[in-house]
């Protein structure tokens, strides 16, 4: 087959970088100091990625960066300076999550490629084509996709398409988990997850506790090494390996196992491939959680995905650690180069470097390199130096130029051979030698690195200055202002609640409104002073689009709906197709977190919703940035807090699944330490949201809230009865013991 995929290997760090290359790896995924969705991690210096740039380029390979976290405002003067050294190096791609960085990074670095990180929680194809719209090369979309599904995205988008294929699997969908950050002040968004879903929790439906499974929040390591050729014909661009928190032995281990059987599909086909046993032990005990799993690419979900009893990870075998890390983690072998110098007095001094980029025969993860037998004059560069002098006392020894001619240093090149070619006695200084041979090799190496397609160095980008707000208006106000009400609801009875209430705007669940529309029509009839707006579904896939054609043909007909609120961009993308008439509102999950992203949802709609992550500074800063750029801004003051929207679905997992029931269901897990989870497990779209044991409430802070500036006031009702909706609208009686104020005040690191 003629078609090659890529294979995109983690490094944490530099040792990791040269396990990964060494071992067959194309490109390597890795974060700096700042911005990376691994804070943790060892993650490189500004120094280090610009050398890893250099030699993964000369190698042929190339070097994509993690900017993959929500960035702060107060954070963004730091993004344009962190950037250009590595723009300048050469590097290949960034990986993105705010919506804010990516609208900047394309604009100040337009000669860097995009890619959209699975932080995005991309699901279809609308979204990935509005993507496309802003200048995004390369999608990760949602690890929960089906391989049915990553095939219509890259078949209808023509985008480039990362996936996962080996490592550690999130319960959530990535992007969409604020568990770590509401419970432990942990964000995932942030790179700093806690990982609460690796501890026990019971299910319990109704009081019957589900016995059997203690880690019902836990998948298995995924390990893909058997459906290589499925992920091949499927269209996948580049093959993703997880793990840049994990030992360099991991990643030179994993990588070169799936090159040789990349290799091994790609050059002899279906008919030959076939996993040696040996092969998936070496996998099964390079650092893997107890069992491993295919993923999601042939199943929306399962039990046996789960970790049901012991989700921590098995030791790893010493032996093949010692054995890998003799093979692969070393400096990589220099390019044999040959060198001829001509010196004459009165003339400058020339350097001639011939030579070939080694061939590299991959074959099990091992690498082939050529010797000085196989060089040819594939790359002839000649550089000049400084004037030869004659020598009146002490003449230039051959045998001296050769010595300085061949210390290369760190360089990628090693010279197998070196002609000097003199007339008569000529003189130059040892420093004039010295930078004659860096400027060779310099240019040698420039001259390998562009001969592969890949970058050298760039020219500066000119930064054009952000819009900065006056301290006072990106501070917050201490005026009191009076904002506009609007709730949420999930059911009839919230909804006959919400239209007595003096609100502005009542969001209906997209799902109630197609079971119950004649009931609620005739309500919003004889209420006809609310605005109605419909809530659409945290995820919405592939599988939603008869889905959205019903939700259309109920909604076109008639003028009460007047907008969506949508949770993804696969909603957004939706809305957009009904025309002009409708107003999307982003919510909460899709992270308006700076100026930036504000900026950007200004030009799509006349509102935005603030993140649950944002302390009261950070919101009054969006506020009056929002205010100045004629945005509205809506601040949920009640809520459970969604903290996970998950595929996997805990009552298939307790084997107690009711797919077909009546769409909505809510069951509770319980944590060690008797906290009771509420989870809804929606049948139509089957996914379930995790909310939080105790609500989120603002009741006793609404100083704090009028200082933000917002305007408006969201209750988002979930589980809630008719009589805890009133009690809390009207804030006289508030009707539970025990709730949380979030990050009004700490904020996340």
């Amino acid at each position: 087959m003629s078609r090659r995929v890529e294979l995109l290997a983690p490094a944490g760090n530099y040792e990791a970088f040269l396990g990964a290359v060494n071992a067959g790896a194309d490109a390597i995924y890795l974060g700096g100091e700042k911005f990376g969705a691994r804070a943790y991690a060892d993650n490189f210096s500004e120094e280090e990625i610009c050398r890893v740039i250099h030699i993964a380029h000369f190698m042929g390979k190339k070097i994509f960066l993690t900017v993959n976290t929500l960035v702060k405002e107060d954070e963004f003067a730091e993004l344009y300076s962190y950037l250009l050294p590595l723009y300048e190096a050469g590097l290949d791609g960034v990986i993105v999550q705010d919506i804010g960085v990516l609208t900047y990074i394309r604009e100040h670095f337009k000669h860097l490629a995009l890619h959209a990180s699975t932080q995005m929680t991309l699901t279809g194809t609308g979204g990935a084509s509005f993507l496309k719209e802003q200048g995004v090369e390369r999608i990760v979309p949602a690890r929960e996709l089906s391989l049915k599904e990553v095939r219509q995205i890259k078949e209808q988008t023509g985008l480039e398409i990362e996936c996962f294929i080996h490592g550690a699997m999130c319960y959530c969908y990535s992007g969409q988990c604020l568990f770590s950050s509401i419970l432990g002040g942990r964000s995932g968004n942030r790179g700093r997850c806690a990982q609460p879903c690796r501890l026990p929790y019971q299910i319990y439906e109704g009081t019957d506790k589900i016995e059997g499974v203690d880690y019902p929040l836990s998948l298995k390591d995924m390990c893909t090494i058997e459906y290589i050729p499925q992920l091949i014909e499927a269209g996948i661009d580049s093959f993703k390996i997880e793990g840049r928190m994990k030992k360099p032995e991991y990643a030179a281990g994993v990588t070169a196992i799936y090159r040789k059987y990349i290799d091994l599909y790609e050059e002899k086909g279906l008919e030959a491939y076939h996993v040696e046993r040996e092969d998936m032990q070496k996998l099964q005990s390079l650092y893997i959680r107890s069992e491993i799993q295919t993923g999601y690419y042939e199943r929306h979900n399962g039990r046996e995905m789960i970790t049901l009893n012991k989700p921590s990870y098995a030791g790893s075998d010493q032996k093949l650690l010692e054995q890998i890390r003799e093979t692969y983690l070393r400096e990589p072998e220099k390019q044999p180069v040959r060198m001829q110098v001509d010196l004459k007095a009165g003339e400058p001094i020339r350097l001639r470097i011939t030579g070939q980029k080694p061939l590299q025969t991959r074959c099990g993860g091992e690498e082939k390199s050529c010797t000085d037998n196989d060089i040819e004059a594939g790359i002839d560069v000649t550089v000049y130096g400084s004037l030869a002098e004659k020598a009146q006392k002490m003449p230039l020894q051959r045998e001296n130029i050769i010595k300085q001619m061949v210390k290369t240093g760190n360089s990628c090149v090693t010279v197998s051979s070196c002609d000097v070619l003199m007339e008569g006695d000529v003189f130059l200084p040892v420093s004039a030698l010295n930078e004659l041979r860096r400027k060779g090799v310099e240019a040698y190496e420039q001259q390998c690195i562009m001969q592969q397609g890949l970058p050298v160095k760039r020219d500066k980008t000119e930064k054009t200055e952000r819009t900065v707000m006056s301290p006072q208006m990106m501070t917050g106000s201490d005026d009191t202002m009076t904002s506009s009400i609007d709730i949420c609801i999930s059911t009839y009875e919230q909804f006959a609640v919400a239209v007595e209430h003096l609100c502005r705007r009542i969001y209906i669940d997209s799902d109630l409104y197609l079971r119950c529309g004649g009931q609620l029509t005739a309500c919003m009839e004889e209420h006809d002073h609310i605005e109605y707006y419909l809530a659409l579904p945290y995820v919405l896939r592939a599988r939603d689009e008869t889905y959205l054609q019903r939700l259309r043909e109920a909604v076109v007909p008639h003028a009460f709906i007047k907008g969506f609120l949508v949770r993804n961009l696969e909603g957004f993308s939706y809305v957009r197709t009904l025309g002009e008439a409708y107003e999307a509102v982003p919510d909460a999950g899709l992270y308006s977190f700076n100026s930036e992203a504000v900026r950007f949802w200004s030009r799509c709609s006349k509102e935005y919703t603030l993140p649950y992550e944002l302390n009261r500074k950070e919101a009054g800063q969006l506020v009056r940035f929002a205010d100045n750029i004629g945005m509205h801004t809506a601040m949920i003051v009640y809520s459970r807090i969604p903290m996970m929207i998950t595929a996997n679905c805990i009552t298939k997992t307790a084997k107690r699944c009711q797919a077909g029931g009546d769409g909505r269901q809510i069951r509770q897990i319980k944590d060690r330490y008797g906290k009771d989870f509420p989870v809804e497990i929606n049948c139509d779209h089957c996914y379930n949201i995790i909310y939080n044991s105790v609500p989120y409430s603002l009741h006793l802070q609404s100083g704090e809230v009028d200082k933000t500036g917002a305007d408006v006031r969201r209750y988002d009702f979930t589980v809630e009865s008719a009589k805890e909706c009133r009690q809390i609208l009207a804030g006289r009686k508030f009707p539970y013991e025990a709730y949380t104020t979030g990050h009004l005040k700490r904020g996340v690191e």
